[in-house]
């Protein structure tokens, strides 16, 4: 699996962005990588030194919209979250610190 297909996209939130100061760094990634995939993907894109990572899985909600002809249901999709916690040693990653 190529690195850019375990890591989707940063995940960009109230919450994340308060914990980019302590190089905390949110991800959605690839439903099925693992922890080391995931490690190893964030030091081979941005060259950055990985301390610790954590992933969770978010269900996705479920939606209902009501319409003329009844009641339709839906869900979004479930995605994978993972925070990545970067050394003291290593330096930010840049696209987050714009951000700033």
């Amino acid at each position: 699996m190529n690195a850019y297909d375990i890591i989707k996209k940063p995940l960009l939130s109230e919450k994340s962005y308060a914990t980019i100061s302590d190089k905390k760094y949110t991800f959605i990634v690839d439903l099925n990588a693992n922890k080391v995939q995931i490690r190893q993907a964030i030091e081979e894109i941005f060259k950055v030194k990985v301390k610790q990572v954590n992933t969770l899985i978010v269900k996705g909600k479920v939606k209902t919209q009501n319409t003329k002809q009844g009641r339709s249901v839906g869900k979004t999709s479930d995605y994978k979250k993972a925070i990545v916690w970067l050394t003291k040693e290593s330096k930010p990653i840049e696209f987050f610190e714009s951000l700033n």
